[in-house]
Parts: structure tokens; C-alpha cells; sequence
């Protein structure tokens, strides 16, 4: 198989809905009913399901829609050297929801550890492809800092330039690991960059001791490009950039303006994947930022909050207006996140996400010739 390097002009976020099927199986699992093994065959079963469901759409790239995961992110995380989870006070508050009480919190010295249980779940996903290239999916460094700063252990970590330092050395060996593990198509997930545009996270921010965090934007490009240095030129990178995404619910608001020069300017990713589903993202003129070459915008314009199907002649419209500020052969289309940031899933159902994803595809082959 030989396919052009990504991102493709259809793309998609990663995550998808849990069926009953798996939920049920979780539930057993949680109760003592089945053991570990067991759950396991019923992954995997999903995953080979979803894997050939995405690529009879004409996905190019597919994912395995983070089905071993709770979260999309702590589950990463907490595998880490030096971060564990732990019960949190209260879960973190989104728009007339609140997640579940859970954190990770910095011990010791944070580093990649060789035998991180999602290496495996690439080379099962990987095995399971068979016209498409695997994406594997993990949280961007700067997570795993912006809300859990008030959870490191300053005994380790006295002052934050030696923690930056860490994060930057502990993605670096996980982008080696996964290239070694036969990844060339991974995603960092970072909702940090959209907080930065929200004037509401930035005082949050202020409240739990972070100084002056409108300035972290330059801490956090430096500390990417420094994880991506010396990554192999066969393996492509893409961020992606959300404003919370829970039950369907939202975190921050603001468009990209206030960090559009960093991010677009200076980090180093091959992509970037940006929400543009809602007004709260703001316009395109940010876009401007993006330099002229092999970096492309993968515009979500596609919403994964509601099952309402979009109309094709207004994703058409959206995308020659992104146009006015960077060329059309920069640009991709994609779910504007997940479906499923966390297992309990986003309020639509199976169906409506095949017939987003279909949609995207059947535009792209339309705009694009795909």
C-alpha cells in the first residue's frame, strides 16, 4: 500500500462512540464479571469493526477510536514515569457539566516509559489497517502542566525550568518510541492553546498559582519543538487544537488571535487541527499566520457536539472564505474533535457520526478531487 503523506484532505480527530457492546463489557469488567483478558478480546473485536467501517468510508488515516481509553488523555499520562492518577476534589467544570473527580499529579521525574501500554495498542491498531495508514493519538506536552501545575511535586521539580525540560526530553522519546513501534502519522491533543485565547482560563490559571500564564504560549512552542527535534522525516505530526469537548459540552471561548503568531508561526508540526464549528472560535483571520508551504490547517468545520447533519454548500462556503487567508492547497477538512473525549461519549448517536465522517469525505473528493 502507498499512500501521500497526511494529513488528508478528509481527516479525522480520533475518537469515536463506544458501542453497547463495549460498555457493557467495561461494566462487567468494573463489577468482576470478566477479567482483563476478556475485555480485551472485545476491544479489539470493536476496534478491527470501527478500523474497517472507517476505511469503507475512505478515510485514508484511521484511528482506533480511543476505545482502551476512559479519557483522552489522563490514560496517557498517568502511564507515564513520575505522573500517577489519583481521585481529585471535583472533576474539571465544563458548561452545565462536570466530569468525573480524577487527576494525575507529578511525583517524581516525569519520563517516557519504554513499556507504555499504548505502544501495544498502536502495533494491534496498525495490524487491523489494510488501505489506510494508523494515527495514533496522545496529549501534547503542555496538558499535562497547564491544569496540573498545582499537582507537581516542587521537592523535584523547585524551579519549572527543569520540569519544561523534562516534558520536552519525555515526548521526544515517546515520538521515538511510536516511530519504532511503526507510527508515522501521530496527533498531539491540546485544548492548552485554546485556554490561552479564553480571558475566563487565563484567571482560572491565575487562581491556581500560575504567574503571568498568558506568557506560557512561548514556554509551550519551545517545549514542542524541542520534542520534535530529530524526529524522522517520514513521520508526520499534527496538533490539534479544542475548546473542551464532554457530553457534548464546552470549556473556553475566544477565537485564535491571541496566540495565532506563536502557534501557527513558530511550532514545528506538519498540521494543525482547529475547531471551527461555532462562532467561539472566532474568524479565520488568524489563518494569516500559517507560513506559506508543506504546514496545512485542518479546518474542523464539522461538528461532533450535535447529530444535525451539516449542509455541504455551507462547509463549501466556509472553506473558500478560510481561503482568503491561506491557500486552498494548505487546507484540509476534518470532525472539529472527537465524538468520544471520554467513554461516556458525545449526545449523538453511531449512525449520525458515520454520516459526519461520510460527509467529509464526500466533500473532499468533491473540492479536492481527495
Amino acid at each position: 500500500m502507498s499512500l501521500p503523506m497526511p494529513p488528508y484532505r478528509a481527516d479525522t480527530v480520533g475518537s469515536l462512540l463506544r458501542s453497547d457492546t463495549l460498555k457493557h463489557a467495561r461494566e462487567q469488567h468494573a463489577a468482576g464479571a470478566i477479567d482483563q483478558k476478556a475485555l480485551k478480546a472485545v476491544e479489539d473485536e470493536e476496534i478491527t469493526r470501527l478500523v474497517k467501517r472507517q476505511e469503507s468510508l475512505g478515510l485514508k488515516a484511521v484511528t482506533d477510536g480511543e476505545l482502551r481509553r476512559a479519557w483522552w488523555h489522563f490514560d496517557f499520562l498517568e502511564h507515564l514515569t513520575g505522573v500517577e492518577g489519583f481521585e481529585s476534589e471535583q472533576g474539571i467544570q465544563f458548561q452545565g457539566r462536570q466530569t468525573p473527580s480524577h487527576g494525575v499529579r507529578v511525583v517524581d521525574r516525569v519520563r517516557f516509559n519504554p513499556q507504555h501500554p499504548m505502544l501495544e495498542h498502536f502495533r494491534y491498531l496498525k495490524e487491523q489497517t489494510t488501505s489506510s495508514i494508523a494515527k495514533m493519538t496522545i496529549p501534547s506536552p503542555s496538558v499535562l502542566h497547564f491544569r496540573g501545575a498545582g499537582q507537581v511535586d516542587r521537592s523535584v521539580y523547585p524551579e519549572w525550568g527543569s520540569y519544561f525540560n523534562d516534558l520536552a526530553d519525555t515526548w521526544r522519546d515517546a515520538i521515538a518510541a511510536f516511530y519504532e513501534a511503526g507510527c508515522r502519522y501521530l496527533q498531539l491533543d491540546d485544548t492548552v492553546w485554546a485556554y490561552l485565547c479564553s480571558d475566563s482560563e487565563l484567571e482560572s490559571a491565575r487562581e491556581r498559582g500560575i504567574e503571568s500564564p498568558e506568557k506560557l504560549q512561548h514556554v509551550y512552542a519551545d517545549v514542542l519543538n524541542r520534542a520534535l527535534e530529530g524526529r524522522p522525516a517520514d513521520m508526520h505530526i499534527s496538533l490539534h487544537v479544542c475548546r473542551g469537548n464532554f457530553r457534548s459540552t464546552w470549556i473556553s471561548e475566544g477565537g485564535y488571535e491571541p496566540v495565532a503568531k506563536t502557534l501557527l508561526g513558530s511550532v514545528n508540526v506538519d498540521a494543525f487541527f482547529l475547531e471551527y464549528d461555532t462562532d467561539r472560535a472566532g474568524d479565520f483571520r488568524p489563518l494569516r499566520f500559517l507560513p506559506r508551504g508543506h504546514q496545512q490547517v485542518v479546518l474542523g468545520l464539522v461538528t461532533t457536539k450535535t447529530g444535525e447533519l451539516e449542509s455541504a454548500e455551507q462547509i463549501q462556503e466556509r472553506l473558500k472564505e478560510a481561503s482568503d487567508y491561506v491557500p486552498m492547497d494548505q487546507i484540509c477538512l476534518s470532525p472539529q474533535c472527537g465524538f468520544a473525549s471520554t467513554h461516556e461519549g458525545n449526545n449523538l448517536t453511531e449512525d449520525q457520526q458515520w454520516q459526519k465522517l461520510d460527509l467529509i469525505v464526500n466533500l473532499a473528493e468533491e473540492f479536492w478531487g481527495y
